[in-house]
């Protein structure tokens, strides 16, 4: 009998520990964003809510990982009349100049039409992971939902650079 209560104390505590070990999915994330620090990225869990999409009464919200790059080459001036905008992968009333299947959560209309050609361009580059894409002046986001490995971190990486470098 004080074999079988050892028994029974010793796959508790073995099973306590087990269970607050993380998951592999939970190893594969904390080494993705890892190395996305590495390449300059901030990585935040963020609540965002997109505009409602097309036969949605309320719209929801969603939390989602921001992968942001922060902007170094706009001076004071230039961050005072920024526009700021933000597109979303999904169907919604306010998408005039974006792809099909894109709305605007922001900046309708805030940008010029070669603008908008270099956005649309952009978004038809992106993996399909990629629900949301931010601009401000102090950061340009992506919010991915991680479902790629590094490769797929260094392609967002390589495609944000140019609108970095444009400013908008």
């Amino acid at each position: 009998m004080k074999w079988a209560i050892i028994v029974v104390i010793m796959m508790s505590l073995l099973g306590s520990m087990m269970w607050v070990m993380p998951s592999p999915r939970q190893r594969f994330l904390a080494t993705l964003r890892l190395q996305a620090s590495r390449m300059g990225f901030h990585v935040q869990i963020v609540r965002m809510t997109p505009p409602r999409a097309a036969g949605q009464v309320e719209p929801e919200t969603l939390n989602s990982t921001a992968y942001r790059l922060p902007r170094f080459n706009i001076e004071k001036k230039q961050r005072e009349n920024f526009s700021e905008w933000q597109v979303f992968r999904q169907s919604a009333i306010a998408n005039e100049g974006l792809p099909v299947g894109w709305s605007w959560g922001a900046g309708e209309r805030a940008l010029s039409e070669v603008q908008l050609e270099t956005l649309n361009n952009f978004i038809a580059e992106l993996p399909d992971g990629v629900v949301s894409i931010e601009s401000t002046p102090v950061h340009f986001s992506l919010f991915w939902d991680e479902k790629g490995d590094e490769n797929t971190l260094q392609q967002l990486h390589d495609l944000m650079q140019p609108m970095l470098e444009q400013q908008f």
